[in-house]
């Protein structure tokens, strides 16, 4: 019997004719029981535990960068816009589409009535001005903003009116960040300049019971203007041990299991369970990119010619198929091809031929080798496989230009020393703030002070490349000014000339998936790419 079952019967002796709700949460491998209640009446509990990777430590909407974090988030709060399943712009807090005056200078949005935050207060145009304001001054990721708004009015209180400083194409996507939640104005009276990590005050269809940073308890919110949650509640895990959340789930102690961090392997298994009728399986937009980050501001990789080489020397399809079993789509694109309608892929093909010509032309292969130190994420599993079997490829086809040595770090230790230039070459990933292509080019391209094609002070240079032209910059900016064809173009010519400068390899294309229980519904993602806990139920036999 195992340590979880003999917690449970020790946890409800003296219950007679009771029936204890199954709760179970692993940490640091080990299964710990948090008791909901030593006695319930006659019924089995209808609360739901998803399990996901990670620690939480901030619920602050204006501090959210992390995947589980706003997935948390997007079931706590409410944003003004949401993007449905065919990627389509649909009022969720407003009350219709945003309207565009002024030539493009004025966005207006109308606002839901008698909807209330969970501490009772009342959302009006105030608060979602407070919010965003808040937002702007604090956020994490205000950049993302990159200085579009100079005002915002509420000249009704159901009417919120946003002055731009120049037209903005991006703006519908941003609209539905979850960064812009709204958030109470009373709750957060003393938290207007900094931050408040423990709770959340929204108007989601959750409220936050309790939060724990590997623990969060959430109840629904009686007073829901919309849908109320198909279930009573959800207990939302967090855990870093990959073999831990894939047996809690094999063996029943979740209810669902999000794959973000999971081992390939285990994703794998968890696909064909899924496939043999053993688990449900959902899976949502493919919002997340992998790439590699080459330093371009200092030897060697300085040289364009070698940067060119390293990208015609990985073949991504072996990659996917040996790495993630293909679950993980290549990608030759730093936008993934559902925010565009031309399918166009800049990145050059795998071609080891046109690889060492390149090499040959800077004077390696003959009896001189280019060491290059490939950084990954220890604490990702992917970062691991994916260096190792392009360190594999490089030794068969060019083992006498190029040697990739491995160097595994710490995922927060990367974050904090990418923007000091400290790796050569490094495998990160991106997921856009919001679904729009600007989210992509701007987080990796965007540089505020150049030298050369050398970003000394920019998003450029905080991702690790400080690669950057002059051309590019504003392209970027142009691209925010135009619509439909003209826009398309334009991102077009931005990738095309990110993949000749080749400070950036795009590798794979990520689906975020959830795996549940035969006695729960499939699980359902929205269009941002997070999954719909308030629609998560059991399924009566």
């Amino acid at each position: 019997m195992g340590l979880l079952k003999k917690k449970l019967i020790l946890t409800t002796q003296g219950c007679k004719k009771r029936k204890h709700p199954r709760l179970a949460i692993l940490t640091t491998g080990l299964l710990i029981l948090l008791s909901q209640a030593s006695c319930k009446p006659n019924r089995i509990s209808e609360r739901i535990i998803v399990a996901s990777a990670g620690k939480i430590t901030s619920l602050d909407p204006a501090q959210a960068n992390t995947f589980h974090t706003l997935q948390l988030i997007s079931s706590l709060g409410d944003t003004l816009y949401k993007i449905d399943k065919n990627g389509e712009l649909k009022p969720s807090l407003a009350k219709a589409r945003p309207k565009i005056s002024d030539k493009g200078l004025t966005v207006s949005i109308p606002l839901r009535e008698n909807i209330l935050f969970h501490d009772g207060t009342r959302f009006d145009s105030e608060a979602m001005a407070f919010s965003i304001k808040r937002f702007m001054r604090i956020g994490t990721l205000n950049y993302v903003l990159d200085g579009r708004i100079s005002d915002i009015e509420t000249p009704e209180p159901y009417l919120i009116r946003i002055k731009l400083t120049r037209p903005s194409s991006s703006l519908n996507g941003l609209l539905t960040s979850i960064n812009l939640t709204p958030i109470s104005p009373k709750a957060y009276a003393k938290h207007k300049d900094k931050f408040l990590n423990k709770t959340f005050i929204g108007t989601g269809p959750y409220q936050l019971e309790s939060f724990k940073p590997q623990q969060q308890r959430l109840v629904p919110f009686s007073f829901y203007w919309n849908n109320s949650p198909k279930n009573s509640g959800i207990d939302f895990i967090n855990l870093s041990n990959s073999t831990a959340l894939f047996g809690a789930l094999k063996s029943g102690e979740v209810d669902v299991l999000l794959s973000n961090s999971i081992n390939e392997i285990q994703r794998k298994a968890l696909n064909n369970m899924s496939k043999a009728g053993h688990l449900r399986e959902g899976e949502g937009p493919a919002m997340e990119i992998g790439y590699i980050t080459f330093r371009s501001n200092s030897p060697p990789l300085n040289r364009p010619d070698l940067r060119k080489a390293l990208i015609h020397s990985i073949d991504r399809k072996q990659i996917s198929k040996r790495v993630s079993y293909e679950l993980r789509e290549p990608l030759r694109a730093l936008i993934p091809p559902s925010f565009k309608e031309i399918k166009n892929t800049p990145w050059p093909r795998y071609n080891p031929k046109i690889a060492k010509n390149l090499f040959l032309k800077e004077g390696y292969c003959n009896g001189k080798t280019l060491t290059i130190p490939l950084t990954f994420r220890s604490n990702v599993p992917a970062d691991k496989l994916l260096a190792l079997t392009w360190q594999a490829q490089v030794k068969r086809d060019l083992s006498n230009c190029l040697n990739l040595t491995l160097n595994g770090v710490e995922s927060t230790t990367v974050y904090r020393q990418l923007g000091k230039g400290a790796f050569e070459a490094v495998i990160l990933d991106w997921r856009g703030a919001y679904p729009d292509p600007e989210a992509y080019l701007s987080p990796l391209l965007s540089c505020k002070k150049s030298k050369g094609m050398i970003c000394l002070e920019g998003e450029a240079a905080i991702s690790g490349s400080f690669w950057t032209t002059s051309w590019i910059e504003k392209a970027i900016r142009q691209s925010d000014f135009l619509q439909g064809v003209n826009r398309k173009r334009k991102l077009f010519k931005i990738e095309k000339f990110a993949a000749e400068g080749a400070a950036y390899l795009p590798i794979w294309l990520v689906k975020p998936r959830a795996w549940s229980q035969l006695h729960l519904a499939k699980p359902e993602f929205d269009g941002n790419g997070h999954l719909l806990l308030q629609r998560l139920r059991h399924i009566k036999k």
